[in-house]
């Protein structure tokens, strides 16, 4: 067992572990550490608490200091210098007639580096670019290219559904998410109702997963075969969240379909999830 503490270094960023020493700090406080970049001032995401060494990364760096009133001065100066660094880039970039976007732009704690993050759809030859930058604000500079997925969680935005984006507000990293997972969830495979703002499937089809394979487990399935209180039939539609069946009556199959709860049927023959291969090609493109 080893002690650490927990930094976050953006909103809604991995969580690093660091050794605290003898310090005890509190979650919200900020906190001045060494990482791979340099030092850097991150929020205490994670108080003082023991972990198991197996989940620790070797080897645990330490703690440098509690952020100063001066460190968090630095800090905000350094928001300031991003936003002007930002608008110079941009021009940069124009006049030179690269096809990249650029995204956000970070300085490392102590200056010692700029990383501006950009998108486009191909490589991009940026040498000249880094060039120009190098000689603006003479220090290290590093262009990073990421995707659509990443510009969204930088940018943030409200999603489809009137709530902000999950990967901007909650979500830590990114997990591969299937066209698969949307037909289990009953939605339709329209990529405008299945994807997000970045154009690739909606974060959420991934953490939901798991509720609805539980209830795919205990729900019929459409084309099932079961058994009513009125007599047996086929499954015609269902609703995983309430567990409520449509169910056309084979002694009736001309009337009107009844609305039974997943209780009140015995299965007799499931049926089974039908996946259209071409359809699944046409989509995958969401999947990236």
């Amino acid at each position: 067992m080893a002690e650490v503490i927990g930094v976050r270094f953006k909103n809604t960023g991995k969580i690093y572990y660091f050794d605290p020493g003898e310090a005890t700090l509190e979650k919200g406080d900020m906190a001045i550490v060494e990482t791979a970049r340099g030092m850097e001032c991150g929020e205490v995401a994670m108080e003082n608490r023991e972990i198991n060494d197996g989940a620790i990364i070797q080897p645990l760096r330490k703690l440098v200091r509690k952020a100063t009133r001066e460190d968090i001065q630095k800090v905000e100066d350094n928001h300031k210098k991003e936003r002007s660094a930002f608008r110079a880039c941009e021009k940069k970039i124009a006049s030179r007639g690269l096809e990249m976007k650029l995204v956000d732009v970070e300085y490392t704690f102590d200056n010692s580096k700029i990383l501006f993050y950009f998108t486009a759809d191909g490589r991009v030859d940026f040498r000249e670019l880094v060039k120009d930058l190098a000689g603006m604000f003479h220090t290290r500079i590093e262009l990073r290219q990421i995707g659509v997925r990443d510009e969204a969680k930088m940018l943030g935005g409200m999603g489809i559904c009137g709530r902000p984006f999950c990967c901007g507000s909650f979500l830590g990293g990114f997990q591969p998410v299937s066209i698969k997972m949307a037909k289990e969830q009953g939605l339709s495979l329209n990529p405008v109702k299945i994807s997000g703002t970045c154009g690739r499937l909606m974060c959420c089809l991934k953490y939901e997963q798991e509720a609805y394979q539980d209830l795919l487990r205990t729900t019929p399935k459409v084309n099932a075969l079961v058994s009513t209180p009125d007599g047996k039939g086929i499954v015609i539609d269902t609703n995983l969240l309430t567990r409520k069946l449509t169910v056309r009556l084979d002694k009736d199959p001309d009337a009107a379909p009844k609305v039974y709860t997943a209780d009140q049927v015995k299965v007799l023959r499931d049926g089974k999830m039908k996946i259209d291969r071409k359809e699944m090609e046409e989509l995958k493109g969401l999947e990236k």
